[in-house]
């Protein structure tokens, strides 16, 4: 990685690190990830996304979910049909996440398969 130390101190450019611990703060969470991953894949439900995910409890994928919501970067559709429905998609600013997730599977299958 790229050392930034210096340019974050300097008057007027921004400070890296707490960017960086901006960022890290939306992305945060043991299941966030994995559910836009999900999302990128296609529209789910929320119970298509509990399926999905090994041991995410209904409680923590609606936290999940409403965090990834408030940050812009889930859509929330609620259908006036009974029994209700309610679709979950990845909006474009978390597709634009694509080629830090590609980097990321391109890192593991360097160093872990």
């Amino acid at each position: 990685m790229e050392n930034h130390s210096n340019s974050c101190c300097k008057a007027g450019t921004p400070d890296l690190h707490l960017e960086m611990r901006r960022a890290f703060a939306v992305l945060a969470g043991k299941w966030k990830l994995e559910i836009l991953w999900l999302l990128d894949q296609r529209v789910h439900r929320f119970g298509e996304l509990r399926r999905a995910i090994p041991g995410i409890t209904q409680h923590m994928l609606t936290a999940q979910l409403r965090e990834l919501e408030a940050d812009g970067l889930v859509l929330r559709t609620v259908f006036a049909e009974v029994p209700p429905r309610v679709d979950y998609a990845i909006t474009p600013k978390a597709r634009a996440l694509a080629p830090m997730m590609d980097a990321l599977m391109a890192w593991w299958q360097t160093y872990y398969t």
